[in-house]
């Protein structure tokens, strides 16, 4: 296979900076110019070498490791582009991660793993669960989850599983000594258990019914940053909680917590699983979204 030397040391260049405009100042051309070298370059040798926004650029794993391969001497260059996109002939292979909050990892993502995983045994997946919202290109990642609000306008999303939903819960000991609150105003009265980011930032409880919605920060003695602190502490009678109702589908089947308000907290869409650009997708990512939508999502 021939292959245009000067554009494999553009890309070597672009991979330095994960800048094309840094990168483009330095080799004299336009951004737009080297975008679709680099874009030809992707073409020809039939795999992905960066994923890009229009803020950032990242390498995937084929990139880097065609830029190890051809980082010590241009008269190796040619004999290194062998190696990428070899894999996808031969099957699903590589490395796939993926980046989300926790909740939609764990109760979203999660069940399509080991079905993926043992279909695919050449697979290797690295999923990351996190509070704060990332640029999962920026940060490496093949693709992410998110909730639809959050969802970045310049990706392709596939819909993660079933409508999800909050709950307000608390236990009969709780509520028998200070009352079911019958409205979200009625929170006020009330010790919740607050769940704090790691930036700071305090989750909302959003109820609404009818058309009345109500956005209410809640106040409490109490704040916590995980749902396994929150739930002990809700079990221990310590307040009200605010989670997914799959996470306390035990307790509420058990009668260990009550739901609380239950008709201020309706269904709501689940999460996506998004990504950028179908054009020249990793396999193991294509493989996985393909898993996803066979399985209903």
């Amino acid at each position: 296979m021939q292959v245009d030397l000067n554009a494999l040391a553009q890309f070597a260049v672009v991979a330095r900076h994960l800048n094309f405009r840094r990168a483009a100042a330095e080799l004299a051309v336009s951004p737009s110019t080297l975008s679709d070298r680099i874009r030809d370059l992707e073409e020809q040798l039939g795999t992905r070498l960066l994923n890009r926004t229009t803020r950032s650029a990242a390498l995937t794993e084929e990139g880097q490791r065609l830029l190890e391969r051809t980082r010590d001497a241009l008269s190796v260059l040619e004999d290194a582009t062998r190696g990428p996109g070899l894999a996808a002939a031969e099957g699903v292979a590589g490395r796939l991660r993926i980046n989300g909050p926790r909740p939609a990892i764990e109760l979203r993502l999660m069940p399509h793993v080991a079905a993926f995983l043992e279909r695919h045994p050449c697979v290797r997946m690295e999923v990351v669960a996190e509070a704060d919202l990332v640029d999962v290109i920026a940060a490496g990642f093949d693709a992410g989850v998110r909730y639809e609000e959050t969802l970045e306008q310049d990706m392709i999303a596939v819909r993660l599983g079933a409508p999800q939903r909050m709950i307000v819960a608390a236990t009969p000991e709780y509520l028998a000594r200070h009352g079911t609150p019958g409205h979200p105003r009625d929170l006020a009265r009330h010790s919740c258990i607050v769940t704090v980011f790691s930036g700071g930032n305090v989750l909302p409880w959003s109820l609404a019914q009818d058309g009345e919605a109500h956005e209410i920060v809640p106040e409490g003695r109490l704040a916590v940053n995980s749902v396994e602190t929150a739930l002990a502490a809700a079990r221990a009678s310590l307040g009200l909680v605010y989670t997914f109702d799959d996470y306390v589908a035990d307790d509420l089947a058990s009668g260990a917590l009550l739901p609380v308000l239950d008709d201020w907290t309706p269904a709501f869409p689940g999460p996506l699983l998004y990504y950028y650009d179908r054009r020249l997708m990793p396999p193991a990512l294509r493989a996985f979204i393909d898993h996803v939508q066979a399985t209903g999502g």
